[in-house]
Parts: C-alpha cells; structure tokens; sequence
C-alpha cells in the first residue's frame, strides 16, 4: 500500500456543510488517499452564523465532492439529538458495511461571554462539540471489526488550553472537554488497536473572521497567513493512515508557529 494511502478504508467526517470548511478539504483529501467516505451536516448551525450557508447548499457542497455513489454518501443530523451520532455511524456502515475512521471535525460556534451566557447555551454547546464526540466514539466503538486495521478517532480541539477565549465561554469550555477526553478515550480503546488523538489547527481561513481580526491574526503567524483547510486536511490524513499507528491519546498542536501574544 502507498505511503499513507487509505484504500480500501471507510471513513466518517463531520461537519461537511461548507466548501471553505475543514471538513471538506478532510472528506477531500480522504477520498484522494482511496477512502470511501460518509459526511456528516448541519446546515441549519451555519444558517445562524455571520458566515451563513454555503450558497450551494448540501447538494452543492456534495457534489463538488464528486458526487453519491459506490464511495461517497452524505447525511444531515443534528448532535444536540443525542441518538445523532449513532445514527451517523450506522449510516456509514449501512453503506460501505464497516468503519474504520472517525474524524470528529463539526463544531457549534458560540460567542458568549461571562456576563450573556445562559444555562441553555452553555448545555447546547457541551452537547453538540463535547458529548457527541464522546457518542461518536461510543458508537465506532461498537461496530468496529477489529480484525480490519486502522482504527483511528480524530478529535478536534480549538487551543483554548494556549491561550484564554474569554469572548466564546460556551465554545472553549467545551473545546477543553474534547483536549481532556483524548487521553481517556485512547486508553479506553487501545488494546483493541484503535487510536484517538485531536488535533489543534489554529486559526484556519474558513471565511469566518472579519478583515480586522484575519488582518491582526495573520501578523501573528511568521508565514504572515492563516493556515489553509488543506493544510489540516493532510494532517488529519496522516493520523488516518497506518503511518500514525504508533500515537495516541495525543493532542497535536499544529498551529505554524501562531505568536499569540504579537496580536
């Protein structure tokens, strides 16, 4: 097998709502390394954002993709649901009989701080980044075939254990649960041969930030811009493939170098 390839692997990567997202340029990038791929959306979060809807839509956003067929298939499902994940899992099963890989890359943005937070935003966020993550896991766990190799859960965290959100209260709390879960979770999955890491990209050009903040954020990285979603994608392709067997319950900081404390 080639270096890195994942023929012949069936993976699942959430969030998969936006072209300019992380999780396309994942889905694309596992696709390109032989993968057959599930993803995972929620359009409507992504409605309620300043960044708004892809303007292709679901369709759209698969398509590009290269369309459902014998490698590809896409379902849409809301984490808060706790049975969501599950049903995630079973779909990818249901279409390529197996999984191998879970890329855990959606997220709920949420921007509270101290004083507006509420109780209901606060158990929302938790829900949809931290608890559906662990769901996730459960739910590989329980139909992985351990006879297949390279079982592999990747997290993703948000450097809140680097520097302090004060401004996203509801969304660094539960980025930290998904930091502080790896280590548990790999160690609860590694004698059946299955890794778990997460992985910290720092900022990322997903057309969220505003042109004062992608401005102030790119004097703080030496390569004077934002780090690209390709860029995490080869990462994330990297923990996926049998070349990363060896780690676990890591959170890998790749992050360009990001001096914080220029900004």
């Amino acid at each position: 097998m080639p270096s890195g390839s994942l023929e012949g692997r069936v993976a699942v990567v959430t969030g998969v709502s936006r072209r300019a997202g992380i999780g396309f340029a994942v889905a694309a990038e596992l696709l390109a390394a032989g993968a057959s791929v599930l993803v995972h959306s929620w359009s409507p979060h992504d409605a309620d954002q300043p960044w708004g809807l892809d303007p292709a839509g679901d369709a759209g956003v698969v398509e590009q993709l290269g369309g459902e067929g014998h490698r590809l298939r896409h379902v849409a499902a809301d984490f808060a649901d706790p049975q969501a994940p599950a049903k995630v899992v079973t779909a990818a099963v249901e279409a390529f009989g197996a999984v191998d890989v879970v890329v855990a890359n959606h997220a709920r943005s949420s921007n509270h701080g101290l004083a507006e937070v509420t109780a209901a935003e606060l158990d929302l966020t938790w829900a949809v980044n931290a608890r559906a993550s662990v769901l996730l896991a459960q739910a590989f766990a329980a139909v992985h075939d351990d006879e297949r190799p390279g079982g592999r859960i990747i997290l993703f965290t948000s450097g809140q254990h680097l520097a302090p959100m004060s401004q996203e209260l509801p969304y660094a709390i539960s980025k930290g649960a998904i930091h502080q879960m790896t280590l548990t979770l790999s160690d609860a999955l590694a004698d059946r041969g299955i890794t778990v890491n997460a992985l910290n990209p720092g900022p990322v050009d997903t057309g969220w930030a505003d042109p004062d903040l992608a401005e102030r954020v790119g004097r703080a990285l030496p390569a004077g811009r934002w780090c690209r979603p390709d860029e995490v994608a080869r990462l994330v392709r990297w923990l996926a493939s049998d070349e990363s067997r060896w780690i676990t319950g890591q959170v890998v900081n790749a992050e360009g170098g990001f001096r914080r404390w220029v900004m």
